[in-house]
């Protein structure tokens, strides 16, 4: 078998509207093919003796079991891979259940797709599940736990941490998107100009300075000192020689600490005599240049958390510990906690796994024993110096037993130190009482603290402590932080739509962010350049702070290779279906295209609107798919599909008597004459027509008024500038060139009708053959070529998409002999030496067509003509 490609979707996709988060993998099951299960000695019982917990996988049986059923009956490869591929990540700690395996086109070919957790995760498995099927089919050992070790390790290594993972939980319930910004912890919460960000539990409201005080605990202890706040009493130095005068003016027993540290590092605590407090100093100045020394405050361990200057909750905190019974070892008594269900590797349980590492033997041996050593029964051993979750610690919450005084404290601190949410580090015998009364003190306070005692302590109630965070980013009753997104898609029209979209915000007063086959926009700058129509570059408008109106384009590539970049849309237009791209993905026929496009509309917001193309029967149909609002439009006003849309009161746009109008049920709001609408080639272009009334619904549907359509109508002229390579008709003295990106037979035919109207003795096109379209499309574009023009020259893509460039000339010609066997035709493979021949051959009054792939690259070229000719020169030659 083999693997062709992994795709990992991130985003609402071809397999599920739902279900983001999905591996595809395209794999050739070669000789397997002819082999399903059954047919194989014995491998259903070793199946099921690696994996007996697949019992649970009911598969399309329903019941427990049925997956191993359908083994028994004979299934593919695939279908089995699928299924283990799920198993391993659920034995990983990411239990996920979601897949299914379906044909590529191709004999023995197809696509495996199931859920992820982690995206590196689910790449893993998709290989790993290919090597374990293998071993399987042969009867070879294999030995499963260094891949679920390995998935552990990926997860730890890029998963969300607890309290990062837990906020982005609570916005996306209240559903306010996010974004990670990078691989750590910093996320965007919301979009564009209404975004807010976090780092952790730092959020883009923390104060800066509260965050520099926190690090500072010398600044930290002396504020709260002046603020009569209990804290422990205590010298800072950072030479060893002002160690034992420190330790004089506190007194024995001490803690030494890192002045800047953070997590438990370089901390040492219950310090009896000088000679351990040397060992402490040089432990925490390898964190940090300066050293805290104070009194070790005798007692329980707190944390007190405050946001927004709300205690929201407190727990108990006690390091990793064992408790004797009297026969066990240390190393013997860890293993017995460690089998606990509750602990796991890292963050993926409640607790975390006790490890006996280099601190937890230099603590034994300061008590006279090691890892061997048997403890008498009731006897508790410390085995860290911190009561950290992360080193095995246990949390019990207490937040409804918290003195009042301390609450009042902890609130007051916070507004202290300035920090809108902060981790209060108390010690002292009883948190019911002030600790006035107990003696206990403030030992820290922590900027950026830890959730995960609180929202899964050991004992207690779990507090949902990430609300009151989101509650303060977003304080208003319903905002999710998002901007409006227009999503456009199609075959053919997909660009200037979404151009002209943009030109309509833009004109109402929106910072606008957009999306072409071109490049992004931000306003009406160029930032990315290039097909800019997949998930990258949505998230590049998305994540912009200036923007605070989206239009995105989205194209088949981008859907399919990973998805959409949004989860929800406000209005999506789809522009029509055609042949184009077929036998590429998977995608072999017309109704597998539509339903790729159909993925758009499918994403509108309940209360938004999908905008279709009335005249497209496949577009049509993706109504019944839909959870929005329905509105249409259509070249006929009589349209029956428009006119019962139009007696439900619902939004169509239709070209009547020669105009663009809006209809709103059956009452008629004319927008203007199509003759006067510069991108409709005074009403000759009706496929512009058609982008035009799509635009005018969308502008409607978000609020822009009639006056400012009619300003951007008026004002958007197909042109190099605002539709770059979209019927831009260049004037020289003695011919014209009209540029333009028709690339597919249905493209072809809707510039055919353009060029049809336009007067000119001599017609002359400039062609190309696309490597990724079929054998039958390329033909089609040459026998329409040679209906269109009255001489041809065929060049070619740069890009040849994995044909040969005999192959697409051989295949143009086949198409234009097909139609007219004596036109005239020239093959020219270099676009810019095509086009230069053309122009200087051009005769008088001529017309040339040149469709170019790489549109940038035929502008320049036919702008630099046009400057030689502004200064004289009469020869167009390189």
């Amino acid at each position: 078998m083999k693997i062709r490609e992994i795709n990992a979707m991130r985003g609402p996709n071809y397999w599920s509207i739902r279900r983001h988060e999905l591996i595809v993998m395209v794999l050739d099951l070669e000789e397997m093919e002819d082999r399903p299960s059954n047919e194989i000695d014995g491998f259903r019982e070793r199946l099921e003796a690696m994996f007996p917990t697949m019992y649970e996988h009911r598969c399309s049986v329903g019941t427990p079991g049925g997956f191993f059923q359908r083994v028994e009956e004979g299934t593919w490869m695939g279908h089995v891979i699928e299924h283990i591929a799920l198993e391993i990540q659920t034995l990983a700690g990411m239990d996920t259940g979601f897949g299914r395996t379906r044909g590529y086109g191709e004999k023995g070919v197809y696509n495996v797709v199931f859920s992820y957790i982690e995206e590196n995760v689910g790449r893993y498995a998709a290989k790993a599940s290919v090597s374990i099927c293998e071993a399987l089919i042969a009867g070879e050992d294999y030995d499963l736990e260094p891949d679920i070790q390995e998935m552990r390790e990926l997860r730890e290594a890029s998963r969300l941490g607890p309290s990062t993972g837990s906020i982005v939980e609570e916005a996306a319930s209240r559903n306010i998107p996010w974004i990670r910004l990078n691989k750590y912890s910093l996320c965007q919460l919301g979009y564009g100009a209404n975004q807010k960000r976090i780092q952790a539990t730092v959020t883009s409201e923390t104060s800066s300075i509260g965050v520099e005080l926190a690090c500072d605990k010398e600044d930290t202890k002396f504020l709260l000192e002046r603020a009569e706040v209990e804290v422990p009493k205590g010298d800072i130095i950072s030479r060893v020689r002002s160690l034992k005068e420190a330790c004089e003016y506190v007194g024995f027993p001490l803690v030494i600490k890192p002045i800047d540290g953070n997590h438990g590092r370089g901390i040492t605590v219950d310090i009896q005599n000088y000679e351990d407090a040397v060992v402490a100093f040089h432990a925490a100045k390898e964190v940090s240049r300066r050293v805290i020394v104070e009194k070790f405050i005798t007692g329980e361990d707190y944390r007190l958390l405050v946001i927004n200057h709300v205690l929201v909750a407190a727990a108990k905190r006690t390091p990793a510990h064992v408790i004797g019974d009297g026969k066990s070892t240390v190393r013997e008594l860890v293993d017995k906690v460690n089998e606990d269900p509750r602990r796991g590797y890292g963050h993926e349980n409640v607790l975390t796994m006790i490890t006996i590492n280099d601190l937890t033997k230099t603590i034994l041996k300061d008590e006279g024993l090691t890892e061997d050593s048997v403890i008498p029964e009731g006897e508790r051993i410390i085995l860290k110096d911190t009561a950290n979750l992360s080193t095995g610690g246990t949390a019990e919450d207490i937040t409804d037993i918290v003195h009042p005084a301390n609450v009042a404290m902890a609130e007051r601190i916070s507004k202290i130190i300035d920090l809108d949410i902060c981790g209060i580090d108390v010690m002292t015998s009883d948190i019911s009482k002030p600790l006035s009364e107990t003696g206990g003190a403030v030992l820290e306070v922590n900027a950026g603290p830890g959730f995960r005692m609180h929202l899964a302590p050991t004992t207690g109630l779990p507090r949902n402590v990430a609300a009151p965070v989101v509650d303060k980013l977003f304080p208003t009753t319903g905002d999710t932080g998002r901007i409006p997104i227009v999503a456009i898609t199609g075959t053919n029209g997909k660009t200037t739509t979404s151009r002209l979209i943009a030109h309509m915000a833009k004109m109402s007063g929106y910072r606008v962010g957009y999306t072409t086959s071109d490049g992004v926009y931000i306003q009406n700058r160029l930032l990315m350049s290039g097909d800019c129509t997949g998930p990258a570059s949505t998230e590049f408008v998305l994540k912009d702070p200036t923007v605070n109106f989206a239009v995105l384009e989205c194209a088949r590539g981008g859907l399919l290779r990973a998805g959409l970049g949004f989860d929800h849309c406000d209005v999506a237009v789809v522009t029509n279906v055609a042949s184009d791209h077929l036998g590429l993905k998977g995608i072999n026929t017309i109704e597998q295209l539509a339903k790729v496009k159909g993925v758009l509309p499918e994403t509108v917001f309940p209360d938004g609107y999908a905008i279709l193309n009335a005249d497209d029967d496949l577009v049509y149909e993706m109504r019944r798919s839909i959870d929005c609002n329905l509105a249409l439009f259509s070249l006929d006003e009589n349209n029956p599909r428009i006119q019962a849309l139009q007696r439900k009161g619902g939004i169509t746009a239709i070209y009547e008597n020669g105009f663009i109008t809006l209809c709103r049920g059956k009452w008629k709001m004319r927008i203007m004459k199509a003759e006067n609408v510069p991108l409709t080639f005074g009403g000759k272009a009706f496929f512009m027509i058609q982008n035009v009334l799509a635009a005018v619904i969308a502008a409607n549907v978000r609020g822009i008024t009639i006056e400012d359509m009619k300003a951007a109508l008026e004002s958007f002229v197909p042109s190099p500038s605002q539709t770059p390579g979209r019927l831009n008709l260049f004037e020289f003295q003695n011919f014209k060139i009209l540029l333009d990106y028709a690339h597919n037979p249905a493209g072809m035919l809707a510039l055919k009708q353009v060029t049809d109207s336009m007067d000119a003795p001599k017609k002359v096109g400039i062609i190309a053959g696309v490597g990724d379209r079929r054998d039958e499309d390329t033909n089609q574009i040459g026998s329409i070529a040679a209906e269109m023009f009255d001489e041809i020259i065929i060049r070619q893509d740069k890009r040849l998409r994995g044909r040969t460039e005999e192959e697409l000339i051989n295949l143009l010609h086949e198409g234009i002999k097909k139609k007219d066997p004596n036109k005239k035709t020239t093959i020219i493979p270099s676009e810019k030496e095509a086009i230069t021949f053309a122009v200087n051959n051009a005769e008088k009054d001529s017309l040339i067509i040149c469709c170019s792939d790489v549109v940038p690259d035929a502008l320049d070229l036919v702008k630099k003509f046009k400057h030689q000719e502004a200064i004289g020169e009469k020869i167009f030659s390189e």
